[in-house]
């Protein structure tokens, strides 16, 4: 279910829904997606009754995170390309900053499914494509500077986080919080130009990234390859 916006939003009802998202943002990022919607109300100052006014459920309290998450690196990675003085320095920016997100917990907890319906609202996918598209820029800035190692892409860079800051379940709360900044800076030293060792096959680009048009669901039991309509109809009939 999405996010009650309807008749907009009084300033003191959007104070609420900005710590209600904050509140759920840290509670996310340190414990994982089933955080109990009361600890977040508690944690936000605000009682649960106002919580549920404004998320009717939990699917919606993430798709808020997420889109805040995507906003806020869209706007980290804009400032970094007018900000910094070349490429690479504009690439370190918006990694380091990417990795103080710690949003492994979150990721790894949330339901593939709903992690799927979340990816492709309209909000997430429009800032998202707007994300990849400055970082394209980007590195190609770092690529033609060659500082950036020719064989990664953006595609690599992205996938790269994504496994390395899933931590695994368990990790001690300190360990949790130092790890992030120590694999970004991993990173970071592992893109630098000249490469040691090639690596095998081409850079994967930010199309790679794209998330796939879903399945299309099987036909029933008895109805046509087509579709319906009155051929449809009269198939099911004679298989009745």
């Amino acid at each position: 279910m999405a996010e009650d916006t309807r008749g907009g939003l009084r300033a003191d009802a959007r104070r609420n829904r900005d710590r209600i998202v904050a509140s759920a943002r840290a509670l996310f990022a340190e414990h994982g997606a089933k955080v109990p919607m009361e600890e977040i109300a508690r944690c936000a100052g605000v009682g649960v009754g106002t919580l549920y006014r404004r998320f009717p459920d939990r699917e919606s309290l993430l798709h808020a995170v997420s889109a805040d998450a995507m906003r806020r690196m869209l706007a980290t990675a804009r400032a970094a390309a007018e900000e910094e003085p070349d490429g690479w320095h504009a690439l370190v920016r918006y990694l380091r900053a990417y990795g103080e997100l710690h949003n492994g917990a979150l990721h790894a907890s949330v339901d593939p499914e709903m992690h799927d319906r979340i990816r492709r609202g309209p909000d997430v996918t429009r800032d998202r494509r707007a994300l990849l598209a400055v970082l394209t820029g980007i590195i190609e800035r770092a690529h033609a500077e060659g500082a950036l190692r020719r064989d990664v892409g953006l595609g690599d860079i992205s996938s790269v986080f994504a496994l390395h800051l899933h931590l695994p379940a368990g990790t001690g709360a300190e360990a949790a919080r130092a790890a992030p900044r120590r694999l970004v800076e991993l990173l970071i030293a592992g893109l630098r130009a000249p490469a040691a060792e090639p690596l095998p096959g081409p850079p994967m680009a930010a199309a790679d990234l794209e998330p796939a048009d879903p399945p299309a669901a099987a036909p029933r039991r008895g109805a046509p390859e087509g579709g319906g309509g009155p051929a449809g109809q009269t198939a099911v009939s004679s298989n009745l």
